[in-house]
């Protein structure tokens, strides 16, 4: 039932900030990395709609996911997806050269680039530097040059992970920092961990440090409303209302595969005794506990220190501030039954980080990453001390 869902609009007012920035959007230039939640569309948004708006602004695109194969090194998927560009740049006839002619006339596209190394020595000791490279592919294309790295955290991983976001941001300044360059390179991260993403742009340790941090833009009503277009025009009649579906898809954390799953045990299902919206109501909050649930259960197998201080930052209405407190460690030792010390504090910090469960919003401040993990832990904590739970999710 999941079906795409374009955003032409949205994807052509990004490409043109990115490509064409005014005097407000010009920090992009450093570099733009795009956070949100696991399974909200991100990676779909990017492919379908991000690089052909990219494209339409005559950029050349190239796309390379950290996901696609999780045993391999970070390192290696990103050199792996530049050759493989530069490769079809140098082939008459390919692909991508035939969508860079089509864009712009581009009459050196029909024979194909020529460059002054070898492409497989990219990557390699000794061999073309990244720097080298985008810059004879800009001077050659005349054009932007942007390369998109999907689940960009992963890089942080390895060191020539990071070794190789060093070495495109050496590019970037290579290329950006020329006088009269015909065009610039570009670099958009996107991630599903997301304050590792966020340290990428804060920390002064990482590559692209001070660039543009911002979140996935979430699919909203208009998406529930084509969703629902289309099964009416599939031929079903008994329907609920676009109202409760936009509903259990907020409950569901704006995520497509979650609410197609609730409307399917909807409509299989025998809801003579209450109505359609309620019934998906009652689903989605099902689903979204189930969900939560996968989630909580690290915390617990991190220990009541790490439930502890969760449950500090989950009960803040905004960024937690003071975890690392004294009043914070007390409230601490009250919690797990003993005295709970401050230097005890960051290393279990770290883990509720490195578990996306928290993410750093900046210096000393925290936050739930998941806002459906957060309601679910202030709903089941309300529960147990019997009091309702009056906060929005």
């Amino acid at each position: 039932m999941t079906q795409y869902f374009a955003r032409p609009e949205l994807a052509a007012q990004m490409a043109k900030q990115i490509i064409h920035p005014d005097v407000l959007s010009a920090h992009l230039r450093s570099g733009l990395f795009i956070s949100g939640n696991r399974r909200t569309g991100k990676t779909s948004f990017v492919k379908g709609d991000l690089i052909p708006a990219l494209e339409k602004e005559a950029a050349l695109v190239i796309y390379a996911d950290l996901w696609s194969d999780v045993k391999a090194n970070p390192s290696t998927l990103i050199h792996d997806a530049l050759k493989k560009a530069l490769i079809d740049l140098q082939s008459p006839g390919s692909a991508l050269l035939k969508r860079l002619s089509a864009i712009r006339n581009f009459e050196l596209g029909a024979a194909g680039f020529k460059f002054g190394f070898k492409v497989d020595s990219v990557g390699t000791p000794g061999g073309a530097t990244l720097a080298q490279v985008i810059t004879e592919v800009v001077d050659q294309a005349q054009r932007d040059v942007v390369l998109i790295v999907d689940e960009v955290q992963q890089a942080m991983a390895t060191e020539e992970g990071n070794d190789v976001l060093l070495a495109l941001k050496a590019a970037r300044d290579a290329v950006n920092l020329r006088i009269a360059t015909p065009g610039h390179f570009l670099f958009i991260g996107t991630g599903s961990h997301r304050s590792m993403v966020r340290e990428l742009t804060t920390k002064k340790t990482q590559a692209f440090h001070g660039a543009a941090t911002v979140d996935y833009p979430l699919l909203g009503q208009d998406y529930v409303d084509d969703l629902m277009a289309k099964l009416r025009a599939s031929g079903r009649t008994e329907l609920p209302s676009n109202q409760a579906v936009y509903e259990a898809f907020v409950t569901l954390g704006h995520r497509p595969e979650d609410l197609s799953r609730a409307l399917r045990q909807l409509l299989a299902g025998d809801q003579t005794r209450v109505s359609l919206d309620d019934a998906l109501k009652i689903i989605a909050q099902a689903l979204r506990n189930a969900n939560a649930d996968v989630e909580l259960i690290k915390i617990e197998q991190l220990g009541t220190l790490a439930e502890a201080i969760f449950d500090r930052i989950a009960s803040s209405d905004g960024d937690a501030k003071g975890v690392f407190s004294g009043e914070a460690a007390t409230a601490y030792s009250t919690a797990v039954g003993r005295e709970v010390r401050v230097e005890e504090i960051q290393p279990v910090v770290n883990e509720l980080v490195a578990t996306n469960l928290v993410m750093r919003r900046g210096h000393g401040l925290y936050a739930v990453s998941d806002p459906v993990v957060q309601a679910s832990w202030r709903q089941q904590r309300q529960d147990l001390l019997g009091q309702p739970e009056n906060k929005a999710p």
